[in-house]
């Protein structure tokens, strides 16, 4: 039995080990080259559509930036998915947007304001193919935890979502 480069990815990246080293180790390389590049080049493009999201924490206060897949579409919003690597809790971008859905968008050296809108139960299984289309193993992630992963939709604030300013880092 052979199996595509996809599926074989997909074990990879679901597997225990991985999921146990990804989480500490791959938003802290993403961040590193993304500034080095000044918001043009993420590691994680090379396997998912990657976005850093910026928010505001909802405790401290404090910028904080999160590289994330997303799935963008035709009408310029981005879905991004709160599965934390299949991990028991929410990841913490997530909670932020709940406090404060106004957060900035960044992929490929441009930048835009957006608002942040939960996903209902129903939204989600309408959206499933997108969900997808943003993080293929998500129904693995779902099936390891208990909790309702969060689905977010993010619009641009802005006259037109392809007019995003250049970001400087």
């Amino acid at each position: 039995m052979t199996h595509s480069p996809h599926s074989l990815f997909a074990r990879l990246a679901t597997s225990r080990a991985v999921l146990r080293v990804a989480p500490q180790v791959l938003p802290h390389c993403d961040l590193f080259v993304h500034r080095l590049t000044r918001g043009r080049l993420l590691p994680s493009r090379l396997v998912l559509d990657t976005i850093v999201l910026g928010t505001t924490g909802h405790r401290s206060g404090t910028p904080r930036a999160t590289p994330l897949a997303a799935h963008r579409a035709a009408d310029g919003t981005w879905l991004v998915v709160g599965s934390n690597f299949g991990r028991s809790h929410h990841p913490a971008w997530s909670t932020n947007l709940l406090h404060d859905p106004h957060a900035t968008v960044t992929a490929q050296g441009r930048s835009w304001q957006v608002g942040a809108r939960q996903l209902t139960v129903h939204e989600k299984e309408q959206q499933h193919n997108r969900i997808l289309l943003a993080i293929p193993f998500y129904d693995t992630y779902a099936d390891r935890t208990d909790r309702d992963i969060r689905v977010f939709c993010l619009t641009p604030i802005i006259s037109s979502p392809g007019e995003g300013r250049r970001s400087t880092g």
